[in-house]
């Protein structure tokens, strides 16, 4: 069967955006646009585009890539701050990005406490979650777009560094796994034209891969997200289809790995750059994919409704914060890549206890944190021993279908 093209409202409103960019104008609030989701499009095209998280149309991560990713995931242990194992060390998860990426992962400001409905708020109070010897560091921060993490001179590093990493007793040798999610201001080329930010943006995610190698040695695990709705967009900060077209910029730079090293680790996507992993590059995959086309429900049923974003219907509410950061606690509890790191065992268990809503304020700070003392690991534990309901985590968690 040849490749349907998404021919739905988007197309109008691809065009109706066009024209508004170009006379300097946001576009205008919308409950839907008519993209299809890329982890929904099948056989579909958008723009001559295919979708799928993966190749060929598909969400499962091919089975050469499966192999790399399983024995990068096997290699990480704790570590001490010098990089050699440790059974004492630790094992960072550093988020890095934007201001949408430390108000899913964190809080508004980046700084702790974390705001207990993000992914670290939720992790400190779960359980499930590995509290020894795992240590979630969220290196985002508002205002840090892509071209300021591209390059391992940037500022960003030294500020990660110097105000995340030292304070908690941690170092950049200790870095083994990232949470990515970068985007543009501004964005003024939407595809199909050559100079469309989506190919812009996979050249500086390429750039901002090799930066983390040489900033955190022991990187060997680089989790890509693509942004959330922006059909509500009152600015011209990053709306529509930009937002959207994110989604291919992360497919595209997870291709280019593939491709190069099916090609005996020879480049493939010369935007891309070099990503052979035999020379040392982590191996990069999805993490939670992100977007819904607005009010429109998801083949898993997400949906984000206008109270999900901030006044600018760009940045995520309260609310939209929560929906991302559950999606992100689904993925780092269910992806074989992250649970035998990131949960207690190896495993997190389906109906082990996802949360606790008894917790007073000073232990939700300091689990929050990420940083809580043996004390709090015992009180947490007593909490966990008492209570009589287990929470399996929000009802709308977002899971994606693998075909």
């Amino acid at each position: 069967m040849a490749p349907r093209a998404i021919l739905r409202p988007g197309t109008i409103l691809l065009v109706a955006v066009a024209v508004l960019v170009a006379a300097g104008l946001p576009a205008p609030a919308a409950a839907t646009t008519g993209f299809t989701p890329v982890m929904d499009m099948d056989e579909q095209t958008y723009l001559g585009f295919g979708g799928g998280l993966y190749e060929n149309g598909s969400n499962a991560i091919p089975s050469d890539h499966n192999a790399a990713g399983a024995a990068r995931t096997a290699a990480v242990q704790p570590l001490d701050g010098s990089g050699n194992p440790s059974p004492g060390g630790k094992i960072v998860l550093l988020s890095a990005g934007m201001s949408n990426t430390t108000q899913e992962f964190c809080s508004a400001n980046s700084a702790l406490p974390c705001n207990a409905w993000t992914l670290m708020g939720k992790a400190a109070l779960d359980a499930r979650v590995n509290h020894t010897t795992l240590a979630i560091v969220n290196g985002a921060a508002g205002g840090q777009t892509a071209a300021t993490w591209d390059a391992p001179t940037d500022a960003n590093y030294d500020r990660v560094r110097d105000t995340r990493l030292t304070p908690q007793g941690l170092s950049e040798a200790q870095v083994q796994a990232v949470w990515l999610k970068v985007a543009n201001p501004v964005p003024t080329a939407s595809l199909p034209s050559p100079s469309a930010d989506a190919y812009t943006l996979e050249t500086q995610m390429g750039n901002i891969v090799r930066a983390l190698r040489v900033r955190y040695p022991n990187v060997k695990l680089v989790f890509l997200s693509s942004r959330i709705y922006a059909g509500y967009a009152t600015t011209t900060l990053n709306p529509e289809p930009y937002a959207y077209e994110s989604g291919f910029a992360v497919k595209w730079l997870i291709q280019a790995q593939i491709d190069q090293m099916r090609n005996s680790g020879n480049v493939v996507d010369a935007r891309a750059g070099d990503l052979n992993l035999n020379a040392g590059a982590p191996w990069i995959a999805w993490g939670a994919y992100l977007w819904a086309d607005g009010t429109t429900p998801r083949a898993d049923g997400l949906v984000w409704e206008p109270g999900d974003l901030a006044a600018d219907g760009t940045h995520p509410s309260a609310s939209g914060q929560g929906k991302a950061g559950d999606m992100l606690l689904d993925f780092f509890t269910t992806s074989p890549y992250a649970t035998p790191w990131f949960c207690v065992s190896g495993e997190c268990i389906a109906g082990a206890v996802g949360g606790l809503t008894e917790l007073s304020d000073t232990d939700a700070v300091d689990r929050a944190g990420a940083q809580a003392t043996d004390g709090d690991r015992d009180r947490l534990a007593a909490l966990v021993a008492a209570a009589a309901v287990a929470l399996a985590g929000t009802a709308w968690l977002g899971r994606r279908r693998v075909r």
